[in-house]
């Protein structure tokens, strides 16, 4: 049967040039690796893990275009023009007016903080990201979840649940007063809800909302491009925009900006932080001199913004972001195929297991996301990473976070595995979900100070 034009099947935009070999283990092997581990993968060794899904931070495969541009590092310590490139990529694609590179996001997320937050001022946000929440609550401010309920929901199929409820932003406003209120924080394409979007009405809502009452939106754009493709998609309107087109919208209706360029902008190591307002900038290129390096490198090689320069103009072609997301798209349907429970619709940058619908027998207290996670290692290989309670940590009072989502996170690499790949991972979570019933929870057995999913440690109950 000839195939329909709307239903011909697509390839990725690229070819490859190089592989890397991947070690295969036995169970046994992997049994004994992950209890070295303390069931956390993020403990694991790379060598012991097959299919690494643990982050798409930093684990991208760069272009012959990126390792080109390396070979064009200018190493100076000041003034480097590598440094240039990357600001006028940021000029062209994004719009923001001042740029102070960092070492990665969380170095802007730690100079921003220090310089728009007052110690109790609230931060308001479509949903918390765990380093930008430690970071703003280290310089004394309180996040505030303004995200629409929606988000909360796995199996609701709201196109942009990662947009913002105005009325929540509206109360927290009038209980406390705009000058209570450091910045909104707006995330592209929201992590901890599984890689979901908000729509560019919200934005603009928002935005006249803000202007209205003095307010500053500060875009956490690690995933832009991302959620460009999905307002491209979803919205009405903007089938005919480019990703390019609609990304430079989303920033102008935004004041400033911190950046992770290890996700969209396609490199290993890398960020900034971007802003409109020259006193800002100021105070940020003092900081960024006691925190990161001078402010013309950041923390970074001159081969590293070249390659995040190139990195930038790549991540907003339309052919890599609907190659990208649909291999993510390819994965979570097979996992729904398998009946898998899994976050509704399907986000950007990988796909969300519900692992309290996949686990129900399992209380929260007994970390259903992280033991989870381990399971899917010890069947296959396939590293993944929690979502959940042990991502969300404890309050000021050493009160556990209890977040509605407990999720176990398979992220995709950009430009790194194949379909293969993606069948391999649908079946392990297929097989593991058949022996469900079978898993038991974790008890915690050692928990560090901050950001404790990276270090903390478990046995098995």
């Amino acid at each position: 049967m000839i195939p329909q034009e709307k239903k011909r099947s697509w390839a990725e935009p690229y070819k490859m040039k190089m592989v890397e070999l991947l070690k295969t283990t036995n169970r046994a092997q992997r049994l004994k690796a992950i209890r070295e581990a303390g069931y956390n993968t993020f403990l694991l060794k790379s060598a012991d893990v097959y299919i690494d899904l643990l982050t798409d931070s930093g684990t991208n495969a760069m272009s012959d275009r990126q390792w080109s541009a390396f070979m064009l590092g200018d190493e100076a310590y000041a003034g480097s023009e590598s440094y240039f490139k990357l600001e006028a990529a940021i000029h062209k694609y994004y719009g923001y007016k001042y740029v102070i590179p960092t070492h990665q996001g969380r170095g802007a997320e730690n100079i921003l903080s220090q310089i728009m937050i007052k110690k109790g001022q609230y931060v308001p946000g479509n949903m918390y990201f765990t380093t930008t929440r430690v970071h703003q609550e280290l310089a004394g401010g309180i996040f505030a979840d303004i995200i629409i309920d929606e988000a909360h929901d796995p199996n609701n199929l709201h196109p942009f649940k990662g947009n913002v409820d105005l009325q929540k932003l509206d109360e927290l406003v009038k209980k406390h007063g705009a000058s209570k209120i450091a910045y909104v924080t707006l995330a592209s394409n929201v992590n901890m809800a599984g890689g979901q979007p908000f729509s560019m009405q919200n934005l603009k809502e928002l935005h006249t909302y803000t202007r209205v009452h003095g307010i500053s939106i500060i875009h956490d754009m690690t995933r832009v491009a991302e959620n460009a493709y999905f307002i491209q998609q979803r919205e009405p309107g903007y089938l005919k925009k480019t990703i390019q087109e609609i990304v430079r919208e989303i920033c102008n209706l935004t004041d400033g900006a911190t950046m992770s360029a290890k996700k969209d902008a396609l490199v290993n190591i890398g960020g900034f932080m971007a802003t409109n307002d020259p006193t800002v900038f100021e105070e940020a290129r003092n900081l960024v001199v006691v925190y990161e390096g001078l402010h013309t490198y950041g923390g970074l090689a001159g081969r590293d913004m070249e390659a995040m320069a190139v990195g930038i103009k790549e991540s907003v072609d339309d052919n890599h972001q609907r190659a990208r997301i649909g291999q993510v798209i390819y994965l979570g349907e097979k996992m729904s195929q398998y009946g898998i429970p899994i976050v509704r619709p399907i986000g950007g940058h990988g796909i969300f297991v519900d692992a309290m619908a996949f686990l129900p027998h399992l209380s929260q207290d007994q970390f259903p996301a992280q033991a989870l996670a381990a399971e899917i290692y010890l069947d296959s290989g396939v590293r993944t990473m929690e979502r959940g309670i042990v991502s969300a940590g404890r309050n000021a009072q050493g009160q556990n976070y209890y977040p509605k989502l407990e999720l176990v996170r398979f992220t995709i690499p950009r430009r790194v595995y194949t379909q293969a790949h993606m069948d391999v991972v649908a079946e392990s979570a297929a097989l593991v979900f058949q022996r469900r019933k079978r898993i038991n929870g974790l008890k915690m057995t050692y928990e560090p100070k901050y950001l404790r999913f990276f270090q903390a440690r478990f046995e098995k109950l």
